[in-house]
């Protein structure tokens, strides 16, 4: 773990980090941005139609991190910019993000 511990869009909940994100789909490429309203920010070169968005955020996600896609998946938020995502496998995910 990080010596001053995780942001604030990163918790521990069990075995999994949340990760609570904002998220703009439409975008050139994927990348994280910075923080927006205490959420780490991405950008998503995915529309935003038929949960194309959603999968490329989680598959983006697990390239990042490097664990299975099978390790990361959404919580909350699958219409919405505001998501939350449900991580496994990895310490200290935030380390690979920001």
């Amino acid at each position: 773990m990080a010596m001053n511990g995780p942001p604030v869009w990163a918790r521990r909940d069990g075995a999994d980090w949340l990760l609570e994100l904002h998220v703009q789909p439409g975008a050139k490429q994927t990348a994280a941005v910075g923080e927006h309203g205490g959420r780490l920010k991405l950008k998503i070169a995915a529309p935003p139609v038929d949960n194309k968005a959603n999968a490329h955020l989680l598959a983006w996600l697990a390239a990042q991190l490097g664990v299975p896609k099978s390790s990361v998946r959404l919580v909350r938020g699958e219409a919405s910019r505001q998501k939350t995502v449900a991580v496994r496998g990895i310490d200290a995910p935030w380390m690979k993000l920001a």
